[in-house]
């Protein structure tokens, strides 16, 4: 995951506090990696990362705007990331080598950073009415990446960082 810093970051936890449930368990991220259940051990994990990230530089990331995403059992909404969705891209498709092939699920892999949930049309589209009409424009330089766990409490747990060069 990246857990990017940015100078007006209250303003994504404002949206996240009134519209995401897992608002108090995970800090706003990008998901690079989907979660996953399996025998790799956690030093194989770390290893994989700083072996197949050794080459990786940091880069510049911007989110502008929001857009909804409708699954079959939940209703999103992302905010866009604008610059720095190439090196997240190539990141991802990085880490599902080697080791984590078997856990790639083939979909189409779209950075973004999810800022509402919902269960039902109604409420996305009302959150989303209510969103778009705010100045959503985040800027910051990533440079590290996170492994996480997802602990007994579904909270996260970040074992690792990977600070990129």
């Amino acid at each position: 995951m990246i857990f990017p810093d940015f100078n007006n970051m209250n303003k994504i936890n404002d949206i996240r506090l009134k519209y995401d449930p897992l608002e108090r368990k995970v800090a706003p991220h990008i998901t690079i990696v989907f979660p996953f259940e399996g025998e790799i051990t956690d030093e194989d994990l770390i290893s994989h990362f700083q072996e197949t990230l050794k080459n990786v530089s940091s880069f510049e990331l911007s989110l502008k705007g929001i857009y909804k995403q409708v699954e079959e059992f939940a209703y999103y909404i992302f905010l866009n990331v604008s610059k720095g969705s190439k090196e997240i891209k190539n990141i991802h498709n990085l880490l599902y080598s080697n080791q984590l092939k078997s856990f790639d699920l083939g979909y189409e892999y779209t950075p973004h950073m999810t800022v509402g949930k919902f269960d039902s049309k109604e409420e996305l589209d009302k959150a989303f009415n209510e969103l778009k009409l705010e100045d959503l424009e985040f800027s910051t330089q990533v440079t590290t990446i996170s492994i996480e766990v997802i602990g007994k409490n579904e909270e996260s747990v970040i074992i690792f960082e990977h600070v990129l060069k």
